[in-house]
């Protein structure tokens, strides 16, 4: 039992990991594509057998924002795996997917709706 606890906070400790430094790195992109300083991440998933890293995004201008940004964070797509394999240490480095966080906007949707049903008398 210890051992399936303990492979699960190692697996959490290692989506932390990914987070953390793809901020560090999204940061130093930031500054040289200042257009995608629209997007927010959200969070960082590793598939199970760590093949593969999701990287969840948010924009305040919603979906269709994300999908122009997206198509430049395709192009740092290599370098981006490249710096991780070089920060955390491993045998192999994870594909690295770009994702649309739709839970976000469900929320900023209900928010509207809860506020809209505030306002009325």
């Amino acid at each position: 039992m210890t051992h399936i606890i303990g492979k699960s906070v190692k697996f959490a400790q290692k989506e932390a990991q990914f987070l953390k430094e793809f901020a560090q790195l999204f940061l130093q992109l930031c500054s040289d594509e200042p257009s995608l300083s629209t997007l927010v991440i959200d969070s960082v998933g590793l598939s199970q057998d760590k093949g593969v890293c999701t990287i969840f995004f948010n924009s305040a201008l919603g979906e269709e924002d994300f999908a122009e940004k997206r198509k430049i964070l395709v192009l740092y797509k290599p370098s981006i795996r490249s710096a991780l394999a070089q920060r955390i240490p491993g045998r192999y480095t994870p594909k690295i997917v770009f994702r649309y966080n739709k839970s976000y906007a469900k929320q900023k949707r209900l928010e509207e709706l809860l506020d809209s049903i505030k306002e009325r008398p």
